[in-house]
């Protein structure tokens, strides 16, 4: 099993947050803020906000599914609420 990360980005371009996951979070990151994305190339340049170390890809597409289901914006309200 390899760790993967799900990460949280900010953009005070578009004032949003992107959530995304993998398994090199650095390369990952840099990849974003070259526009190598479709969606993430309109915000440039993108803040890193929150990362979760998770132990597979299953358990970070998961994740990743949830914070989505929430709301980015929301989730992180709940996190800083219960103190993660």
């Amino acid at each position: 099993m390899n760790e993967h990360v799900v990460y949280i980005l900010f953009s005070e371009k578009l004032n949003r947050y992107y959530v995304g996951q993998s398994e090199n979070f650095e390369n990952r990151l840099e990849h974003h803020n070259k526009g190598r994305n479709k969606y993430t190339s309109k915000g440039l340049p993108w803040k890193f906000v929150f990362k979760f170390i998770v132990n597979d890809r299953r358990a970070a597409i998961l994740l990743e599914s949830k914070i989505k289901k929430r709301g980015i914006n929301r989730y992180l309200t709940d996190i800083k609420f219960f103190g993660m």
